[in-house]
């Protein structure tokens, strides 16, 4: 057996694979230089995490309140106020409703960004069927679309949705509850969309191939050969936003937002460990429940 080993593409896959680990070893090793450098310039030690003399007994008062969490109040309260744990229902009840309502204004407006800032309805269309006018919209008015959608994109998801509501509590003076919402859908939205694209494109064209090809109109291809295809993934995607919002939601809480992280911010600046931890518990639930409800939904469609 004559020929360069070089030549063959076993023996080319192995004479590609020290410089494979060569450029993997440089990389590891910025990454860890890198890593270094920012701990040192931030002067990250853990004596800047050691509490002071005075707050140990703080600390241990908040440590051992969580395995006695309040059942009624710890302060006195208006007559009339309901039970806390009728109250700690309502605070979940309201968190999950924010979330509900932030996660499906995301999802409509993240797929209709997708839609623009996707490439798979540019499709070229099979030879000899497109005319002056779809040459002349797919070589300018679609990629000027798309870079217009993919900068909205980056703009919307730059900004955390905290910086939205502190941002919305300077310029109405408050946080209300049209606000709070959306604060989480801008950046929420812009996710969604990349997101969403992304899959889109990476989705199998076969069958929007087959359609193209048959003579279907780029829009039709889209709706009925390509989104089938992503969609189970694009809804699983929206289900674990949905499990973001709702922490979202109960931290916004801390801007004056009637979810369960308003009261929780309340009782822990009034010392009330008891309480506090009564409403940890009662998020932990609210976001157990939800991982499992969005596991077997997820389990369902990608099974």
């Amino acid at each position: 057996m004559t020929g360069d080993s070089a030549s063959h593409p076993i023996g080319a896959l192995a004479a590609n694979r020290p410089n494979r680990l060569a450029a993997r070893r440089v990389v590891l090793f910025l990454i860890a230089a890198a890593g270094v450098a920012s701990i040192l310039s931030l002067d990250l030690t853990w004596s800047n995490l050691w509490p002071d003399a005075d707050r140990w007994g703080k600390i241990g008062d908040f440590l051992a309140a969580a395995f006695t969490p309040a059942l009624d109040y710890e302060g006195n309260v208006p007559e009339g106020t309901n039970p806390l744990l009728l109250k700690v229902f309502y605070a979940a009840v309201t968190t999950l409703i924010f979330a509900v309502a932030a996660t499906s204004l995301s999802v409509v407006i993240g797929a209709v960004l997708a839609f623009g800032g996707s490439t798979a309805w540019w499709a070229d269309d099979p030879a000899g069927a497109a005319g002056p006018i779809r040459t002349f919209l797919r070589r300018t008015v679609r990629p000027v679309c798309y870079a217009l959608t993919r900068v909205l994109i980056a703009c919307t998801r730059s900004t955390h949705e905290l910086i939205w509501a502190v941002l919305f509590v300077a310029a109405l003076g408050r946080l209300n509850n049209v606000a709070a919402v959306l604060a989480i859908v801008i950046p929420y939205s812009g996710t969604l969309a990349k997101v969403f694209s992304e899959m889109i494109d990476e989705a199998p064209r076969d069958a929007a191939h087959a359609m193209r090809h048959a003579g279907a109109a780029s829009l039709q291809t889209f709706i009925f050969g390509l989104m089938p295809r992503a969609l189970p993934d694009m809804i699983a995607y929206a289900i674990y936003r949905f499990e973001c919002a709702l922490r979202s939601a109960a931290v916004l809480g801390f801007f004056g937002v009637t979810t369960l992280g308003g009261y929780l911010h309340t009782s822990f600046e009034n010392l009330q460990f008891h309480e506090t931890w009564t409403y940890l518990y009662a998020l932990i639930i609210l976001v157990v429940l939800v991982d499992f409800w969005s596991r077997a939904v997820r389990r369902r469609l990608t099974g």
